[in-house]
């Protein structure tokens, strides 16, 4: 089969180098145009585009992709199948119908639930214990095609947004070839979703990443781990921001019940306890503003900070 392949972040990497080790026909992969990243300002590329070059694929970078001129190349390519997996622009229904076959999207979440770019930080977030890859026909509406195959993974207690992205693009890279093999033969079922069991996970602002000290500590890690890698979860303390990137919650009695969400009840190396909405959370890893990540330990031998004194949301 004549694929094109469709994909820019490190997710869709070993799906991508998948396909290679398979044997299958990739006539073009198409990624996202190189950006300037760094105080540098250094032109950098996809990793996606690094892999595909090294294996002597011919690579594509639209700025849009949703142009006369694209179409026109992606046709001329007489495709028979395009697998797109996090590209970063929405195809449109023109280049959906090209392919002789149809289109397929590999997703980071059990469908129809998390609909969206960033459905791998929400389900953290929101406390979900079980996520998947759910691999679906591509329709014009966002992530709502019919699902070709749907496959579970646990979440676990310590699992980031990292690492919980890492687990779910080797579990894609596992059975993506399987689907293609399946498409290729006729041997598939297309199961509508049910669109009353929708939800969405729309893509992270830094903002999404503010500590709100009034809800549970329990929320407050999962928001932790959701926004670890981006955007970061933050507080402010003496008016700098604060990044926290390891806390663990204490549901044990013994600290002031009187202390109001936010407001530091102890301060040690092992950690510095803050109250939240319920509960009380121990930072153990954070990054004052200017400064690089460093431990509690660290920390508080450079910082006098002290019980009594509360972190701020602003």
């Amino acid at each position: 089969m004549n694929i094109v392949f469709f994909g820019s972040s490190n997710f869709a990497v070993p799906s991508l180098k998948a396909l290679i080790t398979k044997g299958e026909k990739i006539s073009c992969v198409v990624t996202q145009p190189d950006r300037q990243k760094g105080r540098g300002l250094t032109l950098e590329s996809t990793r996606v585009k690094r892999v595909s070059l090294e294996f002597g694929l011919r690579v594509y970078q639209p700025q849009k992709v949703n142009t006369p001129e694209v179409i026109e190349f992606l046709r001329d390519l007489s495709p028979d199948l395009f697998v797109v997996i996090a590209y970063g622009q929405i195809l449109g229904q023109e280049i959906l119908n090209i392919p002789k076959i149809f289109s397929i999207n590999v997703h980071g979440s059990l469908l129809p639930k998390y609909r969206g770019a960033a459905p791998i930080n929400w389900a953290i977030i929101r406390g979900e214990k079980t996520t998947g890859i759910t691999i679906i026909k591509m329709v014009r509406e966002m992530d709502a095609g019919p699902i070709i195959l749907q496959q579970e993974i646990n979440i676990s207690d310590d699992d980031t947004a990292v690492t919980l992205e890492d687990k779910l693009s080797h579990k894609a890279q596992e059975i993506l070839p399987d689907v293609i093999k399946n498409i290729e033969i006729k041997s598939y079922k297309l199961i509508d979703q049910d669109e009353g069991k929708a939800s969405f996970a729309p893509r992270l602002k830094k903002e999404d990443g503010l500590i709100p000290w009034d809800k549970s500590a329990q929320d407050i890690y999962n928001l932790i781990r959701g926004c670890f890698g981006w955007p970061g979860a933050f507080t402010y303390y003496q008016g700098k921001l604060l990044k926290i990137y390891k806390a663990t919650v204490i549901r044990l009695s013994g600290y002031p019940v009187t202390a109001l969400p936010a407001e530091i009840i102890k301060v040690s190396k092992e950690g510095i306890v803050v109250a939240t909405g319920k509960d009380n959370l121990i930072i153990e890893e954070l990054q004052i503003e200017g400064k690089r990540r460093m431990t509690v330990e660290e920390f508080i031998a450079g910082h006098r900070i002290c019980r009594g004194e509360v972190l701020r949301e602003k």
